[in-house]
């Protein structure tokens, strides 16, 4: 007996419901904020070093630069990131998280089958296949053992 699971890249699951608003300081500069559905810091700083961002990452904080262009991403009380920018339009920070949040999306998807692959002998299953579509999802043949 064998059993398929199918994982579809975050990214392909539905579009990142980015949530983004402009607002003035008292400075007078302005400052997007562009929420996201990110939670792991881990996974967040390798997602922006994959978009080519300089990363400086905390517990609380990661700032990422791509040339001129700053993110600074701060953890809300629900554990969620959301990203800030000033000198940045509204456009570009969207753009910006977007990526981030797609490569985000297959750092998740690569953790979860090396958790799916550890774990699997230990669940009396042994791995059959495993191939990767042209949509990124992956599909596991698993074998169950006796």
């Amino acid at each position: 007996m064998s059993v398929s699971l199918l994982l579809v890249p975050l990214a392909l699951a539905g579009a990142a419901a980015v949530q983004a608003r402009a607002e003035r300081l008292h400075d007078g500069r302005s400052v997007v904020r562009v929420g996201t559905r990110m939670r792991d810091v881990t996974l967040l700083a390798d997602a922006l070093r994959d978009t080519g961002a300089t990363v400086t990452a905390g517990a609380d904080a990661v700032t990422a630069v791509w040339g001129g262009q700053v993110l600074a991403f701060n953890r809300g009380g629900d554990g969620i990131w959301s990203a800030h920018a000033t000198g940045m339009t509204q456009e570009r920070a969207v753009e910006l998280v977007t990526e981030v949040d797609a490569a985000y999306g297959r750092r998740v998807q690569q953790a979860v089958l090396e958790r799916i692959r550890e774990q699997a002998p230990a669940a009396g299953l042994r791995l059959e296949s495993e191939s990767v579509r042209e949509d990124a999802s992956v599909r596991l043949v698993f074998e169950v053992q006796r």
